[in-house]
Formats: C-alpha cells, structure tokens, sequence
C-alpha cells in the first residue's frame, strides 16, 4: 500500500519541529530542532540557538529525499551532505516528507524562474484550465509593458547624462572667456543645452511617473490573485490532510485491530512521547508540543486508538461496552451543565457582592546583607537569632494552603460526574492544580502562630468558604477544612518536614488530603509530593516538584497514580512534567493523563492495552490506545504586574485583605505580615519578634500549668522547670531536652522530628478535634464546627489573644 503524504501542519513556507539526526555509532541519534524555510533545511541543537549558531544547512533543490521505514528517512545532496533523520512516529515522518518535498519543488521552480529571467521570452509556468492561461498571458504583457518603461527610463537617463555633461562644459567655458563679440554666442549655447537638459528631465519624470502609475495598478490586482492561490493551496492541503487521515486508518483497519504496527512494538522507538496525551493526538492535533521523545524508557506509551472505538453503535466494540460512549458523552453533558445549570455562581444574580482588590504594594528593593545577620547570631541560641521577613512573603502558611482552592471549578465539575473513573480525573488534575501557583513562588510564608487561623469566605462568588487553623507547634501542623454549596468537602492536616542538602532543601509534606462528595459518597484521599528550593547559597532560586501520588477511592477502590518527574538538566523531556493513570479495582486502566503541573493538563480515554516488548531497563512497557486527549485544567494567567508583586495569583492578592468581623486570631490580622505588605520592613522584623518571644513565653506559661496539674510527686517548683532537670513517668527531659524545646520553638526554624514532651499535647485546638476516619484509617483533625456560628453572632470570647 503506498505511503500517504500528510501536508505541512500550517499552511506557511516555514516549518519546524524536533527531528532526531544520526551524528556516529557512539552517540547515535541525537535530538534537534530542524527549521525548513524557502528551500533550506537548518537545524540546531535547541531552538534558543535559532538566533545565532547554525549546526548545517542543506539545499532542497538539489537534494534527494528517500523514505527508509515507518519513522526513519534521508536526505542526501550527492554524497556532500547526507542527512540520516528519524522521526517520533509515522504521521509525523509523513508531515516532514509532504513539507520537504513541497519545499524542493518549490525551490526547483524559483531556481528554473532565476535561470529563465535574462531571456527575452521567459517560459510560461504550466497552467491547469483556460483561466490560468489567461491570467499568465495577462502577466506576461504587463511585464513586457513594464520592461518597455524601464527601456525609456534607461533611455532618458543617457540623454540626462549627455546634456548634463555638455551643460556643464559650457559653463566652464563661460566663465573663463572674456568680456568680448563672441559673449553673446557662448550665453546661446548654454541657453539651448540648458532648455535640453530641462526637456530630458521633464521627460524623464515623465517616464518614472507612468511607470509608478502601472506598478500601482497592476500591484492590487497581482496581491488579489495571489491571494487566490493562497487559498487555493490552503483547501488542497486541508483536502490532502484528510485524506491521510483516512488512509492512516485504513491502513491499521488493514494490520488488523489486535496488531500494532512494528512502530509501536520496536524497542528502538521506546523515545516516543511516552505517557503524554498530546503526542498521542498528533495527528488530530497539530499544536501540541508533547511529540517530545523520552530519555528514559517510559512505563507505558500511548497511541491513537483505532478508528473503530469512534463509531458509536448499540453493539459492544472489542469486548468494550457502551459505557465508553457514555463516559465520553457526559463529559461533554457536564460541562455545558455547568455553564447552564441555574444553581451556578455565574448564572446567579450577585447581590452585593464585594469587589476584591487586584494589586498589592510593589514589592521593596532592599539589599538583604548576609553577613550583618550572621555576624549578630555569634553566642546566641538558635532560638533567639530573629530571621528577617526579606526571606518571607506577605502571606501565612494557612493563606497558602488555602490557595490550593483556586481552582475548585474542578471540584465542581467532579461533582456533576455520573462516572467514578471520570471523576477521578477532575479530582486527580485538582490535585495538580495546586502546584500550579509555586512555580515563581521563592518567597517562604509565615510560619502561623499557635492557634492563628486563617477564613475564605467565597460562598456568595464561588459557592465554598474554608477554615485553617494551626492545631500544633511542635511539630508544626495546620487543619484545613472547606466545603461547597455543589456537594463536596475537602479537608487536610499538614505538617512539614524539611531537609538541607548544602544546595537545595528539600520540604516533604507529612499527612493527607481528603476529598468526599456527598451525591455519590465517594472519599478520596492523596498525600502531596516534595517540594524542592534550588540555589539556596548562591544563583537564582527556583522550584520544582518531585515524587509521586496515588489518589485513591476508598469507595470503589479506583486509583489514580500520578507522576511527578524532576527537572533534570540532561532529560530531553518536557520540563514539569506529569502523566498518570486512572485504573479501577481490578488494575484495569480507563484514562491517561498528561501535561505539566505550571500549565495544563489533559486526559484521554483508553480505548485498548496491550503488553510491548521489554525497555532498555529490561521493564515491560505497557502500549495504551486511547482517543483524542481533551483538556481538563489551564493555569490562570497572572495578574499585571505580577513580577513586582511576589507572583502572587488574583487569589493570592485578595487573601490578606482585611475584612470586618473575621477571626481575632485571623491571620488579616497578624501585624508584621500586614507590614511587611505595607513595605514596611524594619518595622515587620521588630513586630515578629515580639510576636515570637510572645509565643514562647505563652508556651512556658503553659507548661508551669501543665506542671501544676499533675500529681504531687511529680510537681516541681517554677524554678525547677527553667533551671533544673524535669522528671516525670516518661523519662528525664532536663535542660538539654529543655533546649531543644527553646530550638523547636522558634518561629522560623526549620520543622524537626517531634520531640517526646509531656506538654506537647497539653494544647486543644479551638475549632478541630482529633479523630480517626474510618474510611481512609488516618488520624487527623476534623473541623467540630461552630466557626461561622460564632461569626454571624460576632462571639469571639473563646479566642486567644496571640497578637
């Protein structure tokens, strides 16, 4: 069966793509960006040197191009240049042939056109129709009306250039006679010279104004008709698209369902574009940048399902039920419910709605000298050296994990699904969601007071509201609790635990996160994967996330399993990637998805697996053929200006804004967060340690009534605790242990292991308790309610005064 040939993606005379080049037998085929412009094929190590450093160019219009098989082809100029070249798979080989070999024709005829234009009867391109003959015969006279106008031009400039010679002869004589009879014959020869010269050049104006005249006119008409061609081209390469299309699937109709193509099977082709969706969809869509092949051998790649699982019949496809369509199509039905569903925020009449603000003040520039910190913590313990808020934002850790609702629309739509896999998507791609705001993020924020908490009331815009609170200092723990008016409620513990690797530190968030949705009862849970702060001692610091997430249903025992892969200066991958799989009880997997977790995410049905041969690691790769991938979830774009203000989200710029009757403990309320905001820096860095030294001495006071509580023979004086051993049924916890509590307790020290103190329990949350689920078997904190009760009747008696 002959090869098909797909047109260029775009209809422009440029295209680029990654290509993989053959360079010796060390390396082998290594990846480049090749860039095909008027009749040359360039190419470069990465695009950024597109600007500057060209690694080869090759002339189509002398080449020779042969395909070899499925993904590999040459291009070869006579043995000078030869060009060894290997694509991601066969449709795009096919788009690279079409391109290619449209550009060489193309390049052929302009060079025949540059050979032909000395002729006096240049050649009539060949034409299809009377219309074409036509028109080229209407060229061909203006050209040759044009070229007579240039003949007079070219005529009338000798004639100036004569007269003008012998004008200027004349005047030379005529200065240098003298005053005599012959006087008047010399004024009459430059009279008559002159009146020639001015004749000549009047005619010359003439000729240049006529020729203007006919280029202008002729100029419009010429633009529309190759306007016209345009076009043209434009519905025959759309036309020949569509019919590769059709024989690319008649072609794998023809191989036979429950084969895949050698291609696919090919252990040297293992660089496709792995998990990813979009690569999948490269020849639905030619936008995608997912064609990327890995540098690690993937778990499973994924091809374009066969055309078959399109059709939609009353009958079973392969063993697949009817539910394949009825997935797809509540998908669609979801999201038009959303936007039509009455009960929508958007679709509400919004009664008094407040405007949020959309700037902050600019961030200051000051100089942050390292070493007028270090020199001031020479002989004092660690847990009186006050950190400066030049290394903090101006937001709390219970305002930054309520961020992770700004894109609770997902949690929205998962509550409209009818299908618990479907749903598993949207909560999988929330859980995604959430990193998205990090990317720029270096800033650190304040570590919460205990018991400081933090409201987000957006039940009137977005039909949810939220509760943090600090539950524990030592370890550091906050409870988040949120809940929607379209039936779901999130909640999660976070504790934090860092570590400091000389050039990175690495934060690993300790708990879970727990999603329930009322209409179907299914409960989530998933743990958060470990951030990692680059470049802490010297160069530019930057973010990346690493690790790995299994979102599971307790409910039905569906799973999603996410894949964060770190940023690797060697990985030919996408930077930020992640790809998961969404499988049910039985391991059987139903989505793919794929994208980055800075920007968007999508996912795709699968349709059919089967094992493929062993990787290069000896690992079995799984081959899933899935349908067209659709977006589930884009980053929002950031605010104006966003650079100067932290890189702070339109959600982040509304959450340290003050609002009337939250909280005491609030953290609107916190006075050197609400400083450093206010550019007041000096002033934020006094105010936290009085908020700090505050802290721990309230923590002491709690303590001594701890002490006081217990059982005479283990009661010990005041002075006892501050400057004696303290002995109790645990053990002795004496000064040394003493210190280490003092260590912990500093405000902005990094998280440790818990220390086994009989006090660190002493202190009960305010609006938590600590229980253990039954669904999931963890033990975390669960809002008690009676938070927006105390709110609607302004009772705050019960709060602790920490600010």
């Amino acid at each position: 069966m002959s090869e098909p040939k797909p047109p260029t993606p775009t209809p422009g005379d440029t295209y680029k793509g990654w290509l993989f080049k053959w360079t010796n037998y060390i390396k082998g085929y290594q990846r480049r960006w090749f860039v095909l412009s008027n009749g040359l094929l360039s190419y470069y190590r990465t695009q950024a040197e597109m600007g500057h450093t060209c690694r080869g160019t090759i002339n189509l219009a002398t080449a020779n191009i042969a395909v070899e098989d499925y993904c590999n082809f040459v291009i070869s100029n006579g043995g000078a240049q030869t060009y060894h070249l290997k694509a991601n798979s066969e449709v795009e080989r096919q788009r690279w042939i079409t391109a290619l070999e449209l550009a060489k024709a193309k390049a052929v005829h302009m060079q025949a056109e540059s050979d032909d234009s000395g002729d006096d009867c240049p050649a009539v391109p060949p034409s299809s129709g009377q219309g074409g003959g036509c028109r080229n015969s209407e060229v061909q006279s203006t050209l040759r009306t044009l070229n007579s106008k240039v003949e007079d031009l070219t005529t009338c400039n000798d004639l100036i250039v004569k007269h003008g010679s012998a004008l200027q002869r004349s005047l030379s004589e005529l200065e240098g006679i003298r005053i005599g009879g012959d006087m008047g014959e010399k004024i009459r020869q430059v009279t008559e010279r002159a009146t020639l010269f001015r004749i000549t050049s009047n005619a010359m104006i003439n000729a240049c104004r006529d020729f203007l005249s006919l280029a202008q006119s002729h100029s419009k008409r010429w633009q529309k008709a190759l306007q016209v061609e345009r076009d043209q081209r434009i519905r025959l390469e759309e036309t020949l698209e569509q019919l590769a299309k059709q024989h690319n699937h008649l072609e794998r109709a023809f191989r036979g369902a429950t084969v895949l193509p050698p291609s696919f099977s090919n252990p040297a082709l293992g660089n496709k574009a792995g998990v990813s969706g979009k690569g999948d969809a490269s020849d639905e869509d030619d936008d995608n940048e997912f064609f990327d092949a890995m540098e690690d051998p993937a778990e499973f790649i994924t091809v374009p399902a066969d055309p078959k699982y399109h059709r939609r019949s009353g009958s079973n496809v392969s063993g697949i039920s009817n539910e394949t369509g009825m997935d797809d199509q509540s998908i669609n039905f979801d999201e038009q419910s959303l936007a039509s569903n009455p009960e929508s925020p958007q679709s509400l009449e919004l009664e008094s709605v407040r405007q949020r603000r959309t700037r902050i003040p600019d961030k200051p520039n000051y100089y942050l000298n390292l070493w007028s910190i270090m020199k001031n913590c020479i002989g004092k313990e660690l847990s009186k050296i006050p950190m400066p808020v030049n290394f903090n934002e101006p937001l709390s850790m219970l305002q930054r994990l309520s961020e992770d609702l700004e894109y609770y629309d997902l949690l929205d739509k998962a509550a409209k699904c009818q299908s618990s896999l479907e749903q598993m998507c949207y909560v999988a791609a929330f859980t995604v969601s959430s990193y998205s705001t990090t990317v720029y993020r270096t800033g650190k924020p304040f570590n919460p007071l205990l018991g400081e908490t933090f409201e987000l009331d957006r039940l009137k815009e977005c039909g949810y509201r939220s509760l943090c609170e600090q539950v524990s200092h030592h370890p550091p723990a906050a409870a988040h609790h949120a809940i929607s008016e379209k039936g779901w409620s999130l909640r999660q513990e976070i504790t934090l635990a860092s570590k400091f690797r000389g050039k990175y530190l690495s934060i690993m968030p300790l708990g879970s996160i727990q999603c329930i949705f009322e209409k179907s009862n299914n409960h989530y849970s998933w743990k958060k994967v470990t951030t990692t702060v680059h470049n802490i001692i010297v160069g530019k610091l930057w973010i990346d996330q690493s690790g790995e997430i299994d979102v599971v249903n307790h409910r039905t025992g569906d799973r999603c399993h996410l894949k964060f892969a770190p940023y690797s200066y060697f990985s030919r991958d996408v930077p930020r990637k992640v790809t998961g799989v969404v499988t049910d009880k039985d391991g059987k997997a139903h989505y793919v998805l794929s994208g980055t977790w800075d920007e968007k995410m999508e996912f795709s049905r699968v349709m059919q697996s089967s094992k493929g041969e062993n990787g290069t690691e000896g690992k079995q790769r799984t081959v899933y053929q899935t349908l067209k991938a659709k977006e589930i979830w884009t980053k929002n774009p950031l605010p104006e200006g966003a650079e100067n203000m932290y890189y702070f989200s339109s959600l982040a710029l509304t959450l340290n804004e003050f609002e009337e009757g939250v909280a005491p403990t609030d953290s609107r309320r916190r006075p050197d967060q609400r400083l450093m905001e206010d550019g007041r820096w000096d002033e934020a860095n006094a105010e936290k340690q009085r908020l700090e030294e505050k802290q721990r001495t309230t923590r002491r006071e709690r303590e001594r009534e701890a002490v006081t509580a217990s059982t005479p023979e283990e009661a010990v004086t005041e002075d006892s605790i501050n400057d004696s051993p303290l002995k109790t049924d645990a053990g002795e916890t004496g000064t040394e242990a003493n210190e280490v509590s003092d260590e912990t307790d500093t405000e902005d020290s990094s998280p440790h292991t818990p220390v086994a103190c009989p006090h660190q329990e002493n202190y009960q949350a305010l609006w938590f308790e600590k229980l253990d689920d039954p669904v999931s078997g963890e033990t975390l904190h669960v809002y008690k309610g009676g938070y927006w009760e105390a709110k609607e009747q302004g009772k705050w008696d019960m709060c602790p005064d920490i600010f």
